[in-house]
């Protein structure tokens, strides 16, 4: 290589050219780095603190637990194991309204005579016993709210 004037480039130059752009090079990646480094850092330290906070709930909630009377939530009623009683509280669900055992018996496609009303009176009476139904007046059923 020559330069423009016919002369040979000075080989000292030329090394420290190129010394220099690797180290401009080199100087950029370092920046990068840090800047990496730093949103790392920020995201390690959103991500301990969030750890930090469920610790905290968990052991909150396990001292509420601890508490005297804290267990004593009432088990689920457990519903009776005939059909009619499943088919009865999805009507219950489906009407979303009080409903008296004629109501049900219609619902469920049954002859309205005394033996089905009765039948399914008594049914509703379990369930009011159990705590799954309430009855708001006499003959007339609900679902209680939670």
């Amino acid at each position: 290589m020559t330069r423009a004037g016919g002369q040979e480039p000075d080989p000292g130059t030329w090394l420290l050219d190129k010394i220099d752009a690797r180290e401009q090079a080199v100087t950029c990646q370092i920046e990068q780095t840090r800047a990496e480094i730093d949103t790392l850092t920020t995201r390690l330290r959103d991500l301990e603190q969030a750890a930090e906070h469920l610790r905290i709930t968990r052991k909150t909630l396990l001292s509420l637990a601890d508490q005297p009377g804290a267990g004593n939530v009432p088990p689920a009623p457990v519903l009776p194991s005939h059909p009619a009683y499943r088919q009865i509280l999805d009507l219950f669900a489906d009407y979303g309204r009080p409903l008296r055992a004629r109501d049900l018996c219609e619902a469920m496609d049954l002859p309205i005579v005394a033996k089905n009303t009765e039948k399914i009176r008594a049914k509703l009476k379990r369930l009011v016993s159990q705590g799954i139904l309430a009855e708001t007046e006499p003959g007339l059923f609900t679902q209680p709210r939670p």
